[in-house]
């Protein structure tokens, strides 16, 4: 589980692929990172499975290299980074999975103020809803109070655009979306006709 509270921007070292997925290797600060934990990239939950020297490495499943932007990662490209939350840490942001459920595709981008406008398909944008909570590239972000034509903005703080890889966005760039997971309990909970019974409380 995450918060989409970017710690760092690392910077894709190689993306090699092979004949089940890829393996994919990140230059990253984070020295404390151990093999066989979960680390969060652009969004998209994935292993250690390699410690180097100021690097890390993770395996690429081939549905993650499609269903998602690390499939379209090159030596050089910046990915947020974040480690699972532990145990009495604070919580901030919103719980975020790290299981992406697509991409989405910037329409636009704004500089005063600063926000970016994404396109998504009609299965993702059932669950946007005006000052909900959405992780672009895994960062936490609030949905603005306009929604329309399968479009939604997002506001971003300077802090946050400096410190993501969201500054690097422009016109036709992907990025990861997962949406609110506790929507996606919602709906599901409703759409099987669910209901809570108050009676015998």
């Amino acid at each position: 589980m995450f918060t989409g509270l970017i710690e760092e921007v690392g910077t894709v070292v190689s993306l090699r692929r092979v004949r089940s997925g890829g393996s994919l290797t990140v230059r990253t600060g984070l020295a404390d990172l151990t093999e066989g934990e979960s680390i969060a990239v652009s969004g998209v939950c994935q292993t250690v499975s390699k410690k180097g020297k100021g690097t890390f490495s993770c395996d690429l499943l081939e549905e993650t290299m499609r269903a998602t932007t690390l499939g379209l990662l090159r030596a050089g490209s910046l990915v947020n980074l974040e480690r699972a939350v532990r145990p009495g840490d604070r919580m901030g942001g919103h719980f975020v999975s790290g299981h992406v459920d697509g991409t989405g595709t910037i329409t636009a981008v704004s500089r005063r103020p600063l926000s970016i406008e994404i396109a998504v398909d009609s299965e993702m944008f059932q669950f946007m809803i005006p000052k909900g909570s959405v992780a672009v590239n895994g960062v936490s972000l609030t949905i603005g109070p306009e929604l329309g034509h399968g479009r939604f903005t997002v506001f971003i703080i300077p802090f946050t655009w400096e410190h993501t890889n969201l500054h690097a966005v422009r016109e036709g760039s992907k990025v990861n979306i997962e949406v609110d997971i506790l929507g996606k309990y919602v709906y599901s909970f409703l759409r099987q006709g669910g209901h809570i019974d108050t009676a015998s409380k």
